[in-house]
């Protein structure tokens, strides 16, 4: 592997100005290649969707970027320089990369207010965060994120007794707490009403004028919602890139997914 430094000087420009800088990563399993060679940009203040069949390495894309897992080979860089194949995933947290999972995980028994101070306040111990006072700053802060998730109204209500789709903008604003610089999102509408779908949509959107967002998605329609570069990866390396008008006419997009 090297040693997270671009060998071509224009893979080091390209590297230098990036958010995010994959470059000929490769993980295999037990003989499998998850990931083939990939290579991918994301440049600071984008928004990406990432696309493709089952088993095209978009979780273990995610897994190599926060960590979880090592590659066996290819350059994996954050702002620029910052080698993320050294870090570990409490390491690249602090970073400022979040993930949000599939699978919504908020704290069923707190408030929505009371998630998101959990949330801010993640290096405190719950019990004191809970009973302590907050500050203006972070009222202010919460106050923010209610608003940019939808759930201002839902302020006050169990993270238990909250719809599906608003477990995940919940689970959206746990992460903006963080205040990361680089979100990524795994199937975000699964589940949800086609109302709520295009209201993620729209958050997403808003979230992007002031974060760098890689969203992993399967729902075609939501991905055209989101009017963003679009990535589709096949067996580990990427297969097309470009609008979704684009790779929704790429012969070999339709015949691998799209088709299906």
């Amino acid at each position: 592997m090297t040693e997270g430094v671009p060998q071509s000087s224009e893979a080091a420009k390209l590297a230098k100005g990036s958010l995010l800088y994959l470059d000929g990563v490769t993980v295999s399993f037990d003989g499998f290649n998850a990931l083939n060679n990939l290579s991918l940009v994301i440049e600071p203040g984008e928004m990406r969707a990432i696309i493709g069949p089952n088993g095209a390495g978009k979780t273990t894309m995610m897994d190599v970027v926060t960590g979880k897992t090592r590659p066996d080979a290819g350059d994996v860089l954050f702002d620029g320089s910052i080698d993320l194949t050294k870090h570990d995933e409490a390491a690249i947290a602090s970073l400022g990369i979040g993930r949000k999972f599939q699978k919504p995980t908020v704290f069923e028994t707190q408030s929505v207010y009371d998630n998101l101070l959990l949330a801010l306040q993640q290096d405190r111990r719950v019990h004191t965060t809970l009973f302590a006072r907050t500050s203006r700053e972070e009222d202010s802060r919460i106050e923010e994120i209610l608003e940019t998730t939808r759930l201002t109204a839902q302020v006050q209500t169990l993270g238990g007794s909250l719809s599906h789709g608003q477990r995940q903008w919940l689970e959206i604003g746990m992460l903006l707490a963080q205040d990361p610089r680089l979100l990524l999102v795994d199937e975000p509408v699964a589940g949800m009403t086609d109302a709520e779908t295009e209201e993620t949509a729209r958050l997403l959107r808003d979230i992007a004028q002031s974060h760098s967002v890689v969203v992993v998605e399967h729902d075609m329609d939501f991905v055209r919602e989101l009017g963003v570069k679009v990535t589709v990866l096949h067996e580990g390396s990427v297969l097309a890139e470009g609008s979704i008008d684009h790779v929704s006419q790429d012969e070999r997009v339709v015949e691998v997914y799209l088709g299906r």
